[in-house]
């Protein structure tokens, strides 16, 4: 037996989405003490900004690491990057 009743709307799941992704860009209050931030990169800019950190902030003394990324519709790499303010 089919369903036959229409696909619900999908603005409200678009709205929160949005809602959801806004919140995610402003700056929160972590409890931790790492420093974050995020990029919108072409590919080779952001591989290169992700050397550029490893470079700067060694990984072993900073904990640095590419805390999230995901690729966005026209090609670029939304990441964020986290290290250590200090290397004590």
């Amino acid at each position: 037996m089919r369903n036959n009743r229409p696909a619900p709307p999908l603005d409200g799941l678009r709205r929160q989405m949005g809602r959801a992704r806004a919140q995610d860009a402003r700056p929160r209050n972590r409890t931790d003490s790492f420093i974050r931030e995020t990029f919108r990169l072409d590919r080779e800019e952001a591989r290169s900004k992700a050397r550029e950190w490893f470079d700067s902030w060694p990984k072993q003394a900073y904990w640095t690491a590419v805390e999230s990324w995901r690729q966005l519709p026209d090609d670029r790499i939304e990441f964020t990057m986290r290290r250590l303010p200090t290397a004590d």
